[in-house]
């Protein structure tokens, strides 16, 4: 049997099972005993093993950091290497996010793409090498990670135990190959307020963003005045001026001001509505004195703004492989004495930490805002010549018909925590990245494709 023909007879199983997993909500939680993220990513991990166990695979849970199902003998081993756990669902679906049903063709849910769907697919794959009785000379395994969306922290749990593979491919990126990784950096801008505003408006507290690797599509901030009308009025000629969507309303002794925007990747800021800065854009107009609060607001105003890389700020860093640095605020935390920004920029592939850090702390320099929980990956590059590139260039060639072009992404995968892996798929050019955004969805002729694209990327590097 060929191999292709083994994953058309595995269609209807893989469609379920991947249904299976994604109606497990799997966001990070408090960690509970025997669960280091929670329940959630615990049981879309244990989901996942018993599926593979139906499969027939070999499968070890190491106490619900990370587990795999494994094919095959030797030492060596060659790994796909993808993630069970997701962002949180947002709102705005038009079918509910955990319950992964299909409409023309697509399965929406979260996680569908990003990367529930596309890991199961890999191990379809693998099932469908077994059913074709093809022969490996290299142990396979398809490992399930439970933690990528909140630092990837179960990886390092893993090569602490395990050692790494010889080589391998993530499927939570795009097609056709992802050569280089943008260098990440999450870290807080954070200023102590201490001058409060002497006017008669108080904003006591400005809160919104889910993680610093989104594009925050909702924010508020609640005003104590004396002046509501005249706020009310203000907020609704600012939103028909700019056309930002801005809500106001009045609860109890206070002011609320909403702010929508619309949620995107963090790599990918230029795709989403920021809605925090839509936020600070509004209460910038607003008379605070000499406030410390509206220096701060002020500042990101000024040097941010709907900048999604970095050039006001002074980290307007590029180059000819990678482009564009990404420039993310993704979090705000802001109460009557201290404010708390969360950011995630992403620079590109051939530059490094210092070419990005000492303008930053210059931008900041005198302002009272101070760096705290900075958070850093390195870049990833493969050259165009490694045989890993090569052979991933050969499959998809084969299997798709398109040019085995190679990418450079902002987005952070697995490849930069995993050694001699790459980031493959699985999305195909031209068709939407909708990861961390709502109605996600993965196209179901989509999702077998990727599985025999593969299955023969297994085989060619464990054959």
């Amino acid at each position: 049997m060929k191999i292709n023909d083994s994953v058309d007879m595995l269609r209807d199983e893989l469609i379920q099972s991947v249904q299976e997993v994604v109606r497990v909500k799997s966001v990070e939680e408090e960690a509970k005993l025997g669960m280091p993220f929670g329940e959630g990513p615990a049981n879309a991990l244990e989901t996942a093993l018993e599926i593979a166990r139906n499969l027939g695979f070999k499968v070890v849970n190491l106490d619900n950091y990370v587990g795999y199902a494994e094919y095959g003998e030797g030492d060596e081993y060659v790994a796909v290497l993808g993630h069970l756990d997701v962002v949180p669902e947002g709102d705005g679906w038009k079918y509910p996010p955990y319950a992964a049903e299909i409409h023309d063709g697509k399965i929406y849910g979260r996680g569908t793409t990003d990367d529930k769907g596309p890991i199961i697919s890999a191990l379809f794959a693998l099932k469908a090498i077994v059913d074709a009785k093809v022969s490996l000379s290299k142990k396979v395994r398809i490992i399930f990670g439970t933690n990528e969306e909140s630092g990837s922290k179960e990886l390092k749990y893993y090569l602490d135990r395990e050692k790494p593979p010889v080589s391998g491919f993530t499927p939570d990126a795009e097609y056709p190959i992802i050569n280089g990784e943008k260098g990440i950096t999450i870290f807080d801008l954070v200023k102590d307020l201490n001058t409060k505003p002497q006017r008669d408006i108080n904003i006591k507290y400005i809160r919104g963003g889910q993680k610093a690797n989104m594009v925050p599509d909702y924010c508020e901030a609640g005003i104590i005045t004396d002046l509501k009308s005249s706020l009310i009025e203000s907020c609704e000629n600012f939103s028909e001026r700019t056309g930002y969507d801005l809500k106001i309303e009045e609860k109890d002794n206070m002011v609320k001001v909403k702010s929508y925007g619309v949620s995107a990747h963090g790599s990918l800021p230029h795709l989403g509505k920021n809605a925090i800065m839509q936020l600070f854009a509004f209460l910038g107009e607003l008379d605070l004195g000499t406030s410390d609060i509206l220096k701060f607001i002020n500042f990101f105003n000024r040097y941010v703004g709907f900048e999604v890389n970095g050039e006001s700020f002074g980290v307007g860093l590029s180059d000819d492989v990678s482009g564009e640095l990404s420039f993310n605020l993704g979090v705000v935390e802001i109460d009557e004495n201290k404010a708390r920004l969360t950011l995630n920029l992403r620079y590109p592939v051939t530059k490094t930490y210092e070419d990005l850090i000492k303008p930053l702390e210059e931008r900041i320099d005198g302002t009272g805002i101070r760096i705290e929980n900075m958070q850093h990956q390195k870049p990833l590059y493969f050259s165009e010549d490694h045989p890993l590139i090569k052979t991933l260039q050969k499959v998809y060639s084969e299997q798709t018909g398109d040019e085995p072009k190679l990418l450079s992404i902002g987005g952070g995968t697995y490849a930069k925590e995993m050694p001699n892996i790459v980031a493959f798929g699985p999305i195909f050019p031209g068709k939407p990245d909708l990861d961390h955004q709502t109605n996600e969805y993965i196209e179901v002729e989509d999702l077998i494709l990727n599985a025999k694209i593969y299955a023969h990327t297994i085989y060619e590097l464990a054959k």
